[in-house]
């Protein structure tokens, strides 16, 4: 299985790349969708994505358990986009509906390492398997340092997962602006 990681700031153009990469790779496409609906600007943002992909796709919502939707769905021959990293982080950071404070130490829920681990440990197994893995994660480290220390620790595990998901993936891909640039290429 090809595993390609697009990375991109907001609205620079990286889900629509991903869903490009997906049609031209043939097959059976499964789209696993990472959001939530918390209120009607995000429905929004979700409606747009569901508009834009071909009908014939098959959608997953798996806001949590993405290694284990890794695990199901990445079987050869098929086509399996993730979307997006990002928001999957911070699905895990706030699972336990606790309230953080704007300064300090941010405790992650025990879930957030094992959710984690699990996604890992599935991204190294589906290496083995054939077809193709796109998944899609924001690029939040460019900027500045953020304010609070929720912000803070989100940025911090954006960087660290993002680093963790690119060192298994044969290829990644910075889209900046509609426009794609090669970070890593491996021969497959």
């Amino acid at each position: 299985m090809t595993r390609t990681l697009i990375l991109g700031g907001a609205r620079s153009g990286k889900s629509a790349h991903a869903e490009r990469i997906a049609i031209e790779a043939g097959g059976e496409v499964v789209y696993i969708a990472t959001a939530g609906a918390g209120d009607a600007e995000m429905a929004q943002r979700i409606l747009h994505h569901r508009a834009r992909r071909p009908a014939t796709w098959i959608t997953v919502e798996q806001p949590l358990m993405l290694g284990a939707a890794l695990r199901q769905w990445c079987t050869p021959g098929r086509v399996v986009l993730v979307d997006c990293l990002t928001l999957w982080l911070t699905n895990l950071m706030l699972s336990e509906g606790v309230e953080h404070p704007e300064v300090g130490d941010i405790a992650l829920p025990a879930r957030f390492e094992t959710e984690r681990s699990v996604f890992l440990s599935a991204l190294d197994e589906v290496g083995a398997a054939g077809g193709e893995l796109i998944l899609v994660s924001n690029e939040v480290g460019m900027g500045i340092v953020p304010w609070g220390a929720l912000s803070r620790r989100f940025a911090d595990e954006a960087g660290r997962l993002n680093q963790a998901v690119a060192a298994r993936c044969d290829r990644a891909l910075l889209i900046v602006a509609g426009l794609p640039l090669v970070l890593k290429e491996s021969p497959c």
